[in-house]
């Protein structure tokens, strides 16, 4: 059980790692907001699904699985409310064509 929980733990990281460089490297606002929505989520659940596996007490891995659960709910709403709201103030999206 730790080993998974490590391996889960790890690609976490990794997940998360990946969101942090696509929220510095990619040119504008909802780009960036994709990158993070999408690999935050997924580093967050890996994360805490590996601190479940490892927790002694069910109860304590019950609180986690809710943890996961909110976070997979939330992020991607949140995410899909801030672009909203963005393209609503008249932020435009990057084109190709445009310098950064």
């Amino acid at each position: 059980m730790t080993v998974l929980a490590a391996l889960l733990m790890i690609a976490g990281t990794f997940f998360l790692s990946a969101s942090t460089v696509g929220f510095l490297r990619l040119p504008d606002f909802f780009t960036r907001m994709h990158a993070i929505s999408k690999a935050d989520t997924l580093g967050a659940l890996l994360f805490v699904l590996g601190l479940a596996c490892i927790a002694g007490d069910l109860l304590v891995a019950l609180k986690l699985a809710f943890v996961a659960l909110f976070v997979f709910l939330t992020n991607p709403v949140a995410t899909h409310a801030l672009s909203r709201a963005a393209r609503r103030i008249g932020v435009q999206p990057w084109t190709k064509g445009e310098p950064r």
